[in-house]
């Protein structure tokens, strides 16, 4: 089963060396991995899609909760969350079928971001499983080139200022 793991760390150099050197050195296997500056510029957050079993998973949030750098580990799979993904999608197009390819992007809610003579470029996001959805439907037309970000997720609901607050206290952080 796949799990979306969310992890606050330092924004510090060598941090996200030091987890991917964790995933790699305990062979765990990583589907897509997003990092970032969260609203504090000094906290990051990455998002790790992982596949294992409950204890591998368990091994996995505990050996990056043992890492320097660590703020906060949350497992986000089993809890309500936004996940989003984004896919630049090249495709040749012939005459006939340009308005068609224009057509299934807005399905998806996608837009056009290049076009020439010989190919167009869509942009498309939303949840992982609508981008796979997606790019089934274009696999008809020729796919010439394709790059897909990793996974971003957040919890839903509010964090509220007490719990950032104590974030930055308890990591002695300046915001």
């Amino acid at each position: 089963m796949k799990h979306t793991i969310s992890v606050l760390v330092e924004n510090q150099f060598g941090t996200f060396n030091r987890v991917v050197t964790m995933f790699s050195g305990k062979g765990f296997n990583v589907h897509s991995l997003s990092i970032g500056e969260t609203e504090t510029a000094e906290i990051s957050r990455m998002t790790i899609v992982t596949e294992g079993e409950e204890k591998i998973i368990e091994q996995v949030v505990k050996q990056l909760n043992r890492l320097i750098d660590t703020i906060k580990v949350v497992d986000l799979t089993a809890q309500p969350r936004v996940e989003r993904e984004l896919a630049l999608i090249t495709i040749y197009y012939q005459k006939g079928n340009r308005a068609d390819i224009v057509s299934v992007c807005e399905i998806f809610r996608g837009n056009v971001v290049d076009i020439n003579n010989k190919t167009i470029t869509l942009e498309i996001t939303g949840p992982p499983d609508k981008i796979d959805a997606a790019i089934n439907v274009l696999e008809a037309y020729g796919i010439k080139e394709m790059a897909r970000s990793g996974t971003v997720a957040l919890k839903r609901g509010e964090q509220t200022k007490a719990d950032k607050k104590e974030l930055v206290q308890k990591n002695n952080l300046q915001v």
